[in-house]
């Protein structure tokens, strides 16, 4: 009998291989925004820091972080039994590589072990794909406070996650999205089941407008880069700025 991690995971990598969230396309985005920001970057810069919260096996992201010019890159999951699979997919990277098990709202607002005195020590790249959504809206508002604390002045987040539209409530989010997945391709009864509980339990996607006009308040400016067909999936650019400068049309 499949212990519950192996169920999960067969279903999870079952959704990846047939893209039903765009995996492909999004990760594609977040490289192409990686890339602009990393011509951007003064020369004269040491080698940016990278932090993967919510990191998971990396099965889709390891072949881009590899390619880049990190000066260290750390993941970060709240599942340690997905690192040692993160590590491997990671390989020989040309830059060290720090793997930690640990929820990605604590890693926002505590200082970083590793730093001198009690000042967080910041990095300069964050990413987090399809995580923020597991916390609640002031969570989420606790994330990005903290997070803000923990990023260079130039740095960078990438926040790729489902979103929910304007006009909807979560039962009218959920509604559409648990229509979506009684329709993905290969899954069977039970692992569509158990998607579509985990949702109905865990999931509270941050709804467009308001988390734009909230990171404002936090000091984050914000832009779309990608958006999904589903409409529900998304990459957006977040980086630290005057609240004053915040808002972006």
């Amino acid at each position: 009998m499949k212990s519950l991690f192996e169920q999960q995971w067969q279903t999870y990598r079952t959704v990846l291989e047939h893209d039903a969230m765009e995996h492909r396309a999004v990760a594609a985005a977040t490289g192409k925004e990686l890339q602009i920001w990393l011509a951007q970057r003064p020369a004269h810069r040491p080698l940016p820091t990278l932090v993967d919260l919510g990191c998971g096996d990396l099965a889709r992201m390891a072949d881009l972080f590899r390619t880049l010019p990190l000066g260290a890159y750390t993941g970060l999951d709240l599942a340690a039994s997905v690192l040692p699979l993160a590590a491997q997919a990671m390989g020989e990277a040309p830059f060290p590589c720090r793997w930690e098990q640990g929820d990605l709202l604590a890693w926002a607002e505590r200082p970083n072990p590793l730093a001198d005195g009690n000042q967080p020590e910041r990095v300069d790249v964050i990413h987090s794909a399809f995580a923020i959504h597991h916390l609640s809206d002031s969570q989420k508002i606790q994330f990005l406070r903290g997070a803000r604390q923990r990023i260079e002045t130039d740095g960078l987040l990438l926040w790729v996650d489902v979103f929910q539209n304007e006009d909807d409530t979560r039962e009218t989010y959920l509604d559409r999205y648990i229509d979506r997945v009684r329709h993905w391709p290969a899954l069977n009864t039970l692992q569509i089941q158990a998607i579509v509980e985990h949702m109905q339990a865990c999931d509270w996607p941050a709804q467009r407008g308001t988390i734009e006009t909230i990171a404002a308040q936090e000091g984050w400016s914000w832009r779309w880069a990608w958006r999904g067909t589903s409409g529900s999936e998304a990459l957006a650019v977040l980086q630290p700025c005057s609240l004053k400068n915040a808002i972006t049309p």
